[in-house]
């Protein structure tokens, strides 16, 4: 390392990406990260409650994150939880961040390997943060004693250095139980880095109006985030009522979100708002023609309409029957994705 700020070796992502692996953060005491600093070439600014690290990166310099009020409860010896570094800038449009993204989560699954853990933050993130409106995926190489993670951050993606033991921990102890404690949803694989990963219990929706923000905020969200990740998700949701738990939607989307209704006898799906393939002719690659007869194009990132769409899909399992959100059931085909066991912490719905 020459020590030059701003030098080649620091714009190309998967080069800061080895850098920041190999990196020695000496315990994220203030010593450690004033060495981690030098050793990176980068020079120490800002104040001690927002302290910056000059890069001379075009994308931006790097934050570090003291441990405050937020953070204290979940570290041991550390000073600091996170350093993050800006290495791309977007449009702030959804399809350009989520864009963004995808490039620099294939430019690094290539140089370090396909990611241990992957998923979304939701409107939660890691000690208490709020995402991007777009959306906020991630993708983490977890290690020890340190975390690697690709990030969506407010003007694009973001490379952030963690110790791996106050990020999960905190993400441990946010399972207590009370309705939106957990957002998002969290895939993990089974690559060696993840032995001794400790999951958190989830939390169930107690109300329908609750069913409807957290399916709000996950279809409004969801093809930009899976397109973000590079992955596809098929998620079909059962209802349970006095006729068994028959299928009644079948949610799947890549880098478009399209939603199909298995309406019972004697309902009535137009009244709710569902359309079919002649008037959302892009589902007919999805499903056959007639099967499901209702359905909805919600679109791409950015687009779909997440209130709209939680109502529609809540006031069709009212009218089937559904008495209560404990009877609105998420598929448990939807945990399997790409390789990763996906838990839809988000919905507050069961999973079978």
């Amino acid at each position: 390392m020459d020590g030059q700020r701003g030098s080649a070796e620091e714009r190309s992502i998967a080069d800061l990406a080895r850098r920041l692996v190999a990196a020695d953060t000496g315990g994220w005491t203030p010593d450690g990260v004033r060495a981690l600093a030098t050793e990176l070439g980068w020079a120490w600014d800002g104040t001690p409650d927002e302290p910056v690290l000059v890069t001379g990166r075009p994308s931006g310099d790097a934050r570090l994150r003291p441990v405050g009020r937020y953070e204290e409860r979940f570290v041991g010896r550390e000073s600091y939880v996170e350093l993050a570094v800006p290495v791309a800038v977007a449009a702030p449009d959804a399809a350009a961040q989520a864009a963004a993204f995808r490039a620099a989560r294939e430019e690094l699954t290539t140089a370090l390997g396909k990611p241990s853990i992957m998923g979304s933050h939701g409107d939660l993130g890691p000690f208490y943060d709020s995402g991007p409106v777009w959306g906020a995926p991630f993708v983490r190489w977890r290690g020890r004693p340190d975390t690697l993670e690709l990030r969506a951050g407010t003007s694009g993606p973001e490379l952030v250095l963690q110790p791996t033991g106050p990020a999960e921990n905190w993400f441990w102890r946010q399972g207590v139980g009370e309705e939106h404690s957990i957002s998002g949803f969290f895939g993990s694989n089974r690559d060696q880095a993840n032995t001794g990963l400790g999951f958190p219990g989830g939390w169930t929706a107690r109300s329908w109006e609750t069913v409807v923000r957290s399916l709000d905020e996950f279809l409004g969200a969801l093809p930009a985030e899976t397109t973000a990740l590079g992955i596809r998700i098929g998620m079909p949701f059962y209802g349970r009522t006095g006729r068994g738990a028959p299928i009644l939607f079948d949610v799947t989307c890549g880098d478009r979100l399209s939603i199909g209704c298995f309406a019972p006898d004697g309902a009535d799906p137009a009244a709710h708002g569902w359309g079919t393939v002649t008037d959302h002719p892009g589902t007919a690659s999805i499903w056959d023609d007639d099967d499901p007869v209702w359905r909805v194009d919600a679109g791409g990132p950015g687009e779909p309409k997440g209130r709209a769409l939680a109502e529609m899909l809540v006031a069709t399992a009212r009218a089937a029957g559904v008495s209560g959100p404990s009877d609105l059931i998420v598929g448990g085909e939807a945990e399997h994705v790409d390789g990763y066991h996906v838990t839809y912490y988000g919905l507050g719905l069961p999973t079978g």
